[in-house]
């Protein structure tokens, strides 16, 4: 698999040169499938979704200039025939998987079958912001948080604090942004996160990436990270 894991999309020139060379070409010469799932249980949802896929938000993504930008919602895709939307991955050059709520999107990615199908597009770079990125991991540093938006029968929470574990690693994003509703997310908090979780974490800022290229994993960063073996 190719991935680029961000805490706040591609903010700066580091990030767009990891992005281009996973593509293999420019960004104006690929075709990308924006996911919005992870946004609705929100407040507002429905409008933030419209505002990331406009380019509008404050995470660069859906305006770095793709040749094409379709939509993919994976909350549709159980009740679809696999020949309706799967061609539309295996053409793409790119899966941009936006921000939200890590449960409700760690949910979707497997009931949608598209955790199982990810490691098969060779073809596909993945590029997770926030939420999604973290819903690769092994565990849901949110999830807390994440499950007070849901009644304690919501088949949403079936899958607890785990991500989809498709990387061997957990991810703490947005440290040290200044917005209010990321307060707790310091480096300390990710330390001790990680240490009481027993969960090797890489805790990055809004200018930070963990890259992944089959078994290769690198840190591309203009900002700040750190990597916790989950044992200290």
């Amino acid at each position: 698999m190719k991935l680029l894991l961000t805490s706040g999309g591609i903010t700066n020139d580091g990030l767009l040169g990891a992005l281009t060379d996973l593509l293999g070409k420019p960004v104006s010469a690929a075709d990308a499938l924006f996911v919005p799932t992870a946004i609705y249980p929100y407040p507002g949802g429905g409008r933030n979704a419209m505002a990331a896929a406009r380019g509008e938000a404050s995470s660069p993504l859906c305006n770095l200039g793709w040749r094409s930008l379709g939509l993919l919602e994976l909350s549709t895709l159980p009740s679809l025939p696999p020949e309706a939307w799967i061609p539309s991955l295996e053409e793409a050059d790119a899966i941009l998987v936006w921000g939200g709520n890590v449960l409700y999107l760690s949910y979707w990615l497997r009931t949608s079958g598209l955790a199982e199908l990810l490691p098969r597009l060779d073809n596909l770079v993945y590029v997770g912001v926030s939420a999604g990125s973290i819903a690769l991991g092994q565990l849901n540093c949110d999830f807390e948080w994440n499950r007070a938006n849901f009644g304690p029968d919501s088949p949403v929470t079936s899958v607890e604090d785990r991500g989809t574990g498709l990387v061997p690693f957990s991810l703490w994003v947005h440290i040290d942004n200044p917005n209010p509703i990321f307060a707790d997310h310091t480096m300390g908090n990710a330390r001790d996160w990680a240490r009481d979780n027993a969960a090797p974490t890489y805790a990055i800022d809004d200018h930070t990436a963990i890259r992944v290229d089959g078994d290769s994993v690198t840190v591309v960063s203009e900002g700040q990270w750190e990597y916790f073996n989950g044992a200290e």
